[in-house]
């Protein structure tokens, strides 16, 4: 019942379009009737001598109009019910990317992309299939099968009639337990799809880790069983199918059977026509379509509600982090940030990733935040992000709570280069805009200089209108960071966060890239996330995370004051370079 509902409310927008092919559908399966009918005149006419040539010209004339009239109905209802069922699909499509345009990161950690991806085409095109052709399919079998019942009843015989569909009655039980039984074979051969696709967009994303490691091989066996679990899941719907299906064709036969024997019998008894006769037999092959055609909409009917199901299951997600009722009403942020107490646990965890930070950030000045690997520091700009929820009370921007602030507002108000530097199958030029709402070439080249990637970019062949490869392969690390430096400075927000976006640079390049932010960042807050000293010592504020906590905090002269942690770090990476030195130096 969900899944009726769930499909009626697009089904219902386009009532006039089914509405038209239902009716064109019944004006058909009536036409259809008298082609028999006019059969067995010319042939009970001709038998007795009643009928002359005239006669007989004009009766087939009477069948070829009904031909006409069958063709363009069949186009008629193909456009109404075929042409709803497209914009269903299309309308379907469209909410479920933006429902899932709304859903939290943690949505997308727990879900692969390749059981996204068939949801957004397999799952869908069933659904398609069951809204269009097994709807087609389900009227005119019920239609057509009272009718023609109905004129074989009243033009031929009814006791013939009995006779010949108590076996048909067999074949509409036998085909309910039917689809109950393949819409569950359906689901799991979805869920056998989604995996194995899941499967493949994974391998293909990460194809140079699996060459790297000469794991051809073991991709290639690992494959093999995905591929086999997804036979194995068809082959049993085909197995189901075969069955079915020779029975359906046997019922049939022994109906048509029973027909030839009574009907002959009662022929021969002059209780019915010879002409009669010709035209229940042609009655009962056209009982066979409505039977198939039952069939096949179960068949339909059964993949599509598999494909509601799942298709459901992502509308029934709800984002976490949403706007509240109380939202205040800000457009611009001035770039204060405060921390209280922040503590931070992430879902599945016992232990908090932060513990109880507690910082100001005044507008204007640059935080850096270093520590180990896996210390929190991108969780805590995920929280600036507002990309995971946090109690109230513990981070304010502009002296607000963070969880007040509109999501879109404090989303403009911050340009960020994530770790992994993102880059979208597009040319450079629109890669650089895709933060802002104009592609105006001298912002561009402005952020692209700032980043220290102009030069590089003018010396590709088609410059700022190269197509970078899925996630920027064609790029170096060094060329994707700087391009994504330069899509966050084209933005120009009063907040920039830089996580680790400099660990793919040379030298010599970050300390052009920090000149450049320095003296296009006056009055913005920037805060850096690094694990170089170099990137982070000339940072007004730097805050040493250890073990999720702040452990020191305060500028480079400060920190080195203390002789802890800081300290420690920037001696040992001194020692590291003077090293690399003089191993340069022997080679």
């Amino acid at each position: 019942m969900e899944q009726f509902r769930f499909i009626w409310q697009y089904v219902k927008r386009h009532k006039w379009q089914y509405l038209g092919g239902v009716i064109t559908l019944f004006i058909l399966d009536f036409a259809n009737l008298y082609i028999p009918k006019v059969t067995g005149v010319i042939t009970d006419g001709l038998a007795a001598h009643t009928m002359n040539m005239e006669g007989v010209l004009r009766n087939i004339g009477i069948i070829l109009g009904i031909g006409l009239t069958l063709a363009v109905g069949r186009f008629l209802w193909r456009y109404f019910i075929f042409g709803a069922s497209r914009s269903i699909e299309h309308e379907i499509r469209d909410n479920m990317f933006a429902h899932l345009e709304t859903l939290d990161v943690e949505y997308y950690n727990e879900h692969k992309t390749g059981d996204l991806m068939t949801r957004f085409t397999s799952d869908l095109n069933a659904v398609r299939m069951a809204i269009g052709p097994a709807v087609i399919a389900a009227f005119d079998a019920v239609v057509m099968t009272v009718m023609v019942i109905g004129q074989m009843m009243v033009y031929v015989n009814v006791k013939l009639t009995l006779i010949a569909i108590i076996p048909m009655i067999f074949i509409a039980f036998g085909e309910l337990y039917y689809g109950k039984i393949m819409q569950k074979r359906y689901l799991e051969r979805q869920e056998a799809v989604s995996d194995l696709t899941d499967f493949v967009q994974e391998s293909f994303s990460g194809v140079r880790v699996v060459k790297a490691f000469v794991r051809e091989r073991a991709q290639i066996r690992a494959f093999a069983g995905a591929n086999a679990n997804a036979k194995k899941k068809n082959l049993r719907i085909a197995r189901m199918e075969s069955i079915v299906i020779p029975l359906l064709d046997v019922v049939i036969g022994i109906s048509s059977l029973l027909t030839l024997l009574y009907g002959g019998f009662l022929t021969l008894t002059g209780e019915i026509t010879i002409g009669r006769f010709v035209a229940f037999n042609q009655y009962i092959m056209m009982l066979v379509w409505p039977m198939l055609a039952c069939g096949e909409a179960i068949n339909m009917f059964s993949q599509g509600g598999a494909g509601i199901r799942r298709i459901q299951e992502v509308f029934e997600e709800e984002p976490e982090i949403a706007d509240t009722e109380h939202a205040a009403k800000v457009s611009w942020i001035r770039g204060d940030i405060c921390l209280r107490h922040l503590t931070f646990i992430h879902r599945g965890h016992s232990e908090p990733t932060l513990k109880d930070i507690s910082l100001e950030i005044k507008a204007g000045t640059t935080l850096a935040v270093i520590g180990r690997t896996g210390n929190g520091k991108s969780t805590l700009v995920n929280l600036l992000l507002h990309l995971y929820n946090t109690k109230p009370g513990m981070i304010f921007i502009d002296g607000r709570d963070i969880n007040s602030i509109p999501l879109k507002t404090l989303r403009e108000n911050i340009a960020y280069v994530p770790q992994d530097n993102f880059l979208f199958s597009d040319t450079l030029k629109s890669n650089i805009a895709f933060g802002t709402d104009n592609e105006e070439m001298d912002e561009i080249i402005r952020a692209t200089k700032t980043a220290c990637i102009h030069d590089n970019i003018i010396a590709f062949p088609d410059g700022y209108d190269t197509v970078v490869g899925e996630r920027g392969v064609t790029l170096s690390g060094g060329q994707k960071q700087r391009s994504s430096i330069a899509r966050a400075l084209k933005k120009d927000a009063p907040i920039l966060i830089l996580d680790d976006a400099l660990s793919a640079v040379d030298t010599d390049t970050e300390e052009k890239i920090l000149r450049n932010l320095k003296e296009n960042r006056r009055g913005k807050t920037t805060i850096l996330i690094a694990h170089r000293i170099s990137t982070i010592q000339n940072a007004d504020t730097i805050l040493v995370l250890e073990d999720g906590e702040a452990k020191e905090c305060g500028n480079h002269k400060e920190l080195m004051a203390l002789g802890g942690i800081y300290k420690e770090m920037f001696e040992k990476q001194q020692l590291e370079a003077a090293k690399s030195m003089a191993m340069a130096g022997v080679e």
